[in-house]
C-alpha cells in the first residue's frame, strides 16, 4: 500500500490527501451535526410541548376549580337545602322563595369561568326554571345522574348537553347531600366553553382537552370539538394511553403526542390535555438550515478541489523544474543556476540546490589546490633533498674522511675536536636522510642539539642554549628541517655579529589540542621595517635567485602541510632579541 502510495504523482497525492483529511472528515462531521440538529429541534419540541401542557393544565385547572368551589359551597348551604325541601303551596310561594335566593345568578353573573348551573331535586312542587328542575325519566336513567347518585359526593366532569340551549359543556356533576331532610339532589354546573377555547387559542401546537370517554371538550383546531379520539384515526394506545409522550401517525403524518392527565379535587374521573405537533413540520427548518449548510458545503467543497487541483498543478511544475536541473547536475554541468521564487520548502530546496552544486564547484577548485599544493610540497622536498645532495661530492668518502679525522684526534687526545667530528657527521647523516616524510619531534629536537653543539664549539662561551621540550611533544610527527634553520638563522643572524654572544631558547609544548614550538634568542633584533620585509620575502610565491634553505622555505612548508594557519610567526626589537613561533595539530594533519 505504502510502495502504491509512494508511485503516485505529487498532485494525485494532493487531492487524495484533500480528500481524506478535508471531504471525508467533514461529511462525518455533516453528518453528526445533522442528526445533532433533528434530535436538538425535536427535544426542544418536545420540552416546549411538555412547558405548553403543563402551561394548559394549571390555566385549566384554574378555570374548572371554580365550578368545583361553587359546587362546595352549595352542597353547604342550608337557605339552598330548605329552599329544595320545602313544600309549597302555591306558585307564588315557589316564586317567592325563587327570588329570596338570587345565588346562582350571582355565581353565573360574578364568575365568567361558568356558563350555567343546574339543580335536579325530587320536589314535586318546585317550578322548573332552568336553575331549579324535576329530573325526567330519560335523565335519571342516564349514566352521568346515575354515576352522581352513587358517587357519595365525589365530583364528576362530563361532556354533556345543557337542557336549555342543547349545546354540549364540560360540566361538573356532583350529588348534594340534604342531611337534614333525607334528601339529595344533583347538581350540574357548565364550564364555560369560550374560557377554555380561549387558553387552547394561545398554544401553537394542536392542543385539547379530553374528558373519561375520549370526547375532546376543548380544542384550538377548528371541527375537533365534540369529536371522539377514534373518528380521529388516533392510534388505540394513544387513546388507551393517560399519560406520556408518544410518537404516531396522525391523518396519515408522523406525529408527537403529549398527554398529561388533569385530576380535579375531589374528583371520580380525571381529564386529560393532549398536544400534537408533526414531526415533519418541527423538521422542515431545521431540514431548510441543513439544505442550506449541505449546498455550502459542497460548493465550497468543489472550490476547494479546483484549487488545490490548480495548486497541486503550480506545485508540481515547480518540482520538475527542480528535478530538471538535479539531472542535469547528474551529467556533470556544474553550471547551472536554479532560480525559483518562493520562501517555502521547494523554494528553500532550489537555494539549497544551488548553495550544494557552488560547494560541489568549490570542493572541486579546493581539492585541485590541495593537489597543487601537495604537488608543490613534493616537489619542494625534493629540491631541498636535490639542492643537499647537489652540495654533497662523494658521501661515502665524506663520512669516512670524518671519521679518518676523528680518529687522529681521539688517538692525540682530542675529544672535543673529535666529538664535534661526530656530531658533523651525524648531523650530515641525518640530512641525507630527510626527505618528504615526517619525522618525529624528539629526531628534529636531536638534529638542532646536534647543530647547536657544533656552534657552541666554534663560538665557545659566547653561545649558550636552552631546550624546554614537553615530553608529550617529542612522539608527534613533524616536518624534518622544519627546526634547524630557525636555530640556525638566530645563531648566523641573531648572535654572530654581537661580540658578548648570547642565548638561544628553544621550547615545545602543548596547549588545547596543538603543539607549539618557539625558538628565541637575545641578539641584535630586527627593527620594525625590516621585519616586514621578511614577512613579504617569505610569502612571495616565486623563489629568488641564490637563496638557500631558510626560513621561506620552513613558512612555506608549513603552510603547504598543515595549512595556512601554521605558518611563522615572528617577534623581534633591536637589541632585544628575535622569536619565532609556530604551531602544528597534535593529531590528524589537514592540508587547507
Amino acid at each position: 500500500m505504502i510502495r502504491g502510495i509512494n508511485d503516485l504523482k505529487l498532485r494525485t497525492k494532493l487531492v487524495l490527501s484533500f480528500i481524506f483529511v478535508a471531504f471525508v472528515p467533514v461529511l462525518i462531521v455533516g453528518a453528526f451535526l445533522t442528526g445533532e440538529l433533528k434530535n436538538m429541534a425535536l427535544k426542544n419540541a418536545l420540552e416546549q410541548t411538555a412547558n405548553n401542557v403543563e402551561r394548559v393544565k394549571k390555566r385549566t385547572g384554574e378555570v374548572i376549580n371554580v365550578s368545583y368551589d361553587i359546587s362546595y359551597r352549595m352542597s353547604n348551604d342550608s337557605r339552598l337545602e330548605t329552599l329544595a325541601n320545602r313544600h309549597y303551596e302555591s306558585v307564588y310561594e315557589v316564586v317567592k322563595a325563587y327570588k329570596e335566593y338570587p345565588d346562582i345568578k350571582d355565581y353565573i353573573r360574578l364568575y365568567k369561568d361558568i356558563s350555567n348551573i343546574r339543580l335536579y331535586v325530587n320536589n314535586q312542587t318546585l317550578l322548573n326554571n332552568w336553575e331549579f328542575l324535576q329530573p325526567t325519566r330519560s335523565i335519571i336513567q342516564s349514566d352521568w345522574y346515575q354515576s352522581a347518585l352513587n358517587s357519595s359526593g365525589l365530583a364528576a366532569w362530563y361532556y354533556m348537553p345543557d337542557e336549555r340551549d342543547r349545546r354540549y359543556y364540560l360540566s361538573l356533576v356532583r350529588k348534594i347531600d340534604f342531611l337534614t331532610q333525607h334528601t339529595s339532589g344533583v347538581l350540574v354546573i357548565n364550564v364555560s366553553s369560550d374560557k377554555l377555547n380561549a387558553i387552547l387559542s394561545q398554544e401553537t401546537f394542536e392542543t385539547m382537552i379530553v374528558d373519561g370517554n375520549n370526547r375532546i371538550v376543548a380544542a384550538n383546531r377548528p371541527g375537533r370539538i365534540g369529536s371522539t379520539l377514534a373518528s380521529l384515526s388516533y392510534d388505540p394506545k394513544v387513546i388507551a394511553a393517560k399519560n406520556g409522550s408518544f410518537q404516531a401517525s396522525v391523518n396519515g403524518k408522523s406525529s408527537q403526542i403529549q398527554i398529561e392527565p388533569l385530576v380535579p379535587e375531589s374528583s371520580m374521573n380525571a381529564l386529560r390535555i393532549i398536544s400534537v405537533f408533526s414531526i415533519d413540520g418541527i423538521m422542515k427548518e431545521p431540514n431548510r438550515i441543513i439544505k442550506l449548510a449541505l449546498t455550502v458545503i459542497v460548493v465550497s467543497l468543489a472550490v476547494a478541489i479546483m484549487l488545490i487541483y490548480g495548486f497541486s498543478a503550480v506545485l508540481s511544475k515547480r518540482m520538475m523544474r527542480l528535478s530538471k536541473y538535479i539531472a542535469k547536475v547528474g551529467t556533470g554541468n556544474l553550471d547551472v543556476a536554479l532560480e525559483i521564487d518562493g520562501k517555502d520548502e521547494i523554494g528553500q530546496l532550489s537555494r539549497q540546490f544551488n548553495g550544494m552544486v557552488s560547494s560541489i564547484n568549490g570542493l572541486i577548485v579546493e581539492l585541485q589546490d590541495s593537489n597543487r599544493q601537495k604537488v608543490e610540497l613534493q616537489s619542494r622536498q625534493n629540491e631541498i633533498k636535490f639542492k643537499m645532495m647537489a652540495s654533497q661530492i662523494n658521501p661515502h668518502f665524506l663520512f669516512n674522511a670524518l671519521e679518518s679525522v676523528r680518529m687522529k684526534a681521539h688517538l692525540k687526545g682530542e675529544r672535543e675536536i673529535s666529538n664535534v667530528v661526530k656530531l658533523i657527521g651525524k648531523m650530515m647523516r641525518k640530512n641525507l636522510e630527510a626527505g618528504s616524510r615526517t619525522v618525529l619531534l624528539s629526531h628534529e629536537i636531536d638534529m638542532v642539539r646536534c647543530y647547536l653543539d657544533i656552534q657552541k664549539f666554534r663560538y665557545e662561551d659566547r653561545l649558550a642554549y636552552e631546550l624546554q621540550i614537553d615530553p608529550d611533544a617529542e612522539q608527534v610527527q613533524i616536518l624534518p628541517l622544519i627546526i634547524q634553520p630557525i636555530a640556525e638563522n638566530a645563531v648566523i643572524h641573531g648572535l654572530e655579529n654581537r661580540e658578548a654572544g648570547g642565548r638561544v631558547r628553544i621550547a615545545a609544548f602543548v596547549r588545547n589540542g596543538k603543539v607549539h614550538i618557539e625558538v628565541a634568542d637575545n641578539g641584535e633584533g630586527m627593527p620594525r621595517a625590516k621585519l616586514t620585509e621578511l614577512y613579504r620575502s617569505m610569502d612571495e610565491t616565486e623563489e629568488r635567485e641564490g637563496n638557500r634553505i631558510g626560513l621561506r622555505n620552513v613558512h612555506m612548508r608549513l603552510k603547504l602541510m598543515y595549512g595556512p594557519g601554521c605558518g611563522l610567526q615572528i617577534w623581534s626589537e633591536p637589541g632585544v632579541g628575535t622569536t619565532v613561533q609556530f604551531t602544528i595539530p597534535m593529531g590528524e594533519i589537514s592540508h587547507v
